[in-house]
């Protein structure tokens, strides 16, 4: 549909309150809460396999949740939290060896594409 229909629909989260279970007033949509959680899950089965590395590919709305779940923030307080990443950018997660710890090693970059 053209974004102007989504425009006309959208009901922006409020300041304050419930903004993981809010309806954006789009018929049959997700709230971000069911969104969240079904990223989760996935993320889970993702994290499951036995390998040194892995490639997830989302959009940009995803980014968020997949980096959430990643260094296992609860879902439940990502109400204000919204990652950026320009469109075709990498971003680096990483869990080191010793520890466990997991980071965010870079968000968005884009040197991939210099020269391009």
């Amino acid at each position: 549909r053209p974004q102007e229909w989504l425009d006309k629909r959208f009901v922006p989260p409020p300041a304050d309150g419930d903004r993981m279970g809010h309806d954006e007033g789009v018929p049959g949509a997700e709230t971000k809460e069911v969104f969240a959680r079904r990223v989760y899950a996935a993320m889970d089965d993702i994290l499951k396999r036995p390998c040194e590395h892995q490639i997830i590919v989302t959009h940009g709305f995803a980014l968020t949740f997949v980096v959430a779940a990643w260094i296992r923030m609860p879902p439940d307080s990502l109400g204000y939290v919204n990652l950026r990443a320009p469109s075709g950018s990498i971003t680096h997660l990483r869990e080191d060896d010793f520890f466990h710890n997991r980071q965010l090693a870079r968000l968005g970059d884009t040197a991939h594409l210099d020269g391009a």
